[in-house]
């Protein structure tokens, strides 16, 4: 059945990323802007925050505020900006992707700017704040997405064409030895999410589609997106809800660069707050 998509009012995107559902709101990542958004049911994106640097992704922080992928590093978002670390250099590369677990660690990817084989890395936040590579190697690390009990996290390499999955020790975080989870033909795998039943949804770059994986890797469904560069999928237990960008083309659609909604009563994990420097 083909999807029955509504597209958001207002603006059409160059890089519209990071879509999360925080406190029954929808919130997204303009990247390439810096820009932190919300998006009102029926009503165009509401700028919550603006940065002077791209802002790959964001997490809800408890206590308030956010935790950031953004820039070369990770900040700690609200009334001003705090940066924990910068472990990339500018003007190279850039932080990407980014989600918090279970246990409220920050997992963020970073890339270079002209996808540089390997120079992107995964960097794990830690309640204490510190900073740390886990996984090294990757060309473009894209939506960390965690399972229900925090002990399986899958990994794209869209550069590659693979959804990887690893093992991770719940108490430490620490990732075990890498699986290929999947590998994804005719496009590039996005961002992803885990629904509650445990299958890995991912937004197909280049494709123009969502699929859905079943927890042992094949292909479940396949759902055709109106926009060539799907780069975000959300689950809010009423609709699948797509970001897309307009970047690269050299004649955007009407459609790329929107947020798309379509009605799927699928339900969803809960999106999971950061606790770096809360002492939780």
């Amino acid at each position: 059945m083909t999807p029955d998509w509504t597209a958001w009012p207002g603006e059409r995107f160059e890089l519209g990323e990071g879509l999360r559902l925080v406190d029954g709101r929808l919130v997204m990542v303009d990247i390439l802007r810096g820009r932190l958004l919300e998006l009102p049911e029926g009503a165009p994106p509401r700028e919550l925050l603006k940065l002077a640097e791209p802002l790959g992704a964001v997490a809800p922080l408890a206590g308030g505020g956010w935790l950031a992928a953004a820039g070369t590093g990770i900040a700690v978002l609200g009334g001003s900006v705090r940066w924990l670390a910068r472990p990339e250099k500018a003007p190279a590369m850039r932080m990407n992707d980014a989600v918090a677990d279970p246990a409220g660690r920050f997992w963020a990817g970073s890339m270079a700017y002209d996808a540089t084989p390997g120079a992107g890395s995964v960097y794990r936040v830690d309640p204490g704040g510190s900073v740390t590579a886990v996984i090294t190697g990757l060309t473009v690390p894209n939506g960390p997405a965690f399972d229900a009990d925090g002990t399986t996290v899958y990994l794209a390499d869209s550069a590659e064409g693979v959804i990887f999955r690893y093992t991770v020790d719940a108490a430490t975080g620490e990732p075990g030895e890498r699986e290929k989870f999947a590998t994804v033909a005719g496009g590039s795998p996005d961002g992803m999410t885990v629904d509650a039943e445990g299958f890995l949804w991912s937004a197909i770059w280049g494709a123009g589609e969502v699929r859905r994986f079943a927890p042992d890797g094949t292909l479940d469904r396949v759902l055709p997106v109106p926009a060539r560069q799907p780069a975000s999928v959300c689950l809010t237990g009423e609709h699948l809800v797509v970001t897309t960008a307009r970047v690269g083309l050299d004649a955007p659609g009407e459609l790329d660069g929107a947020v798309l909604s379509t009605p799927m009563a699928v339900a969803p994990l809960p999106t999971r707050v950061a606790r770096v420097g809360s002492g939780a």
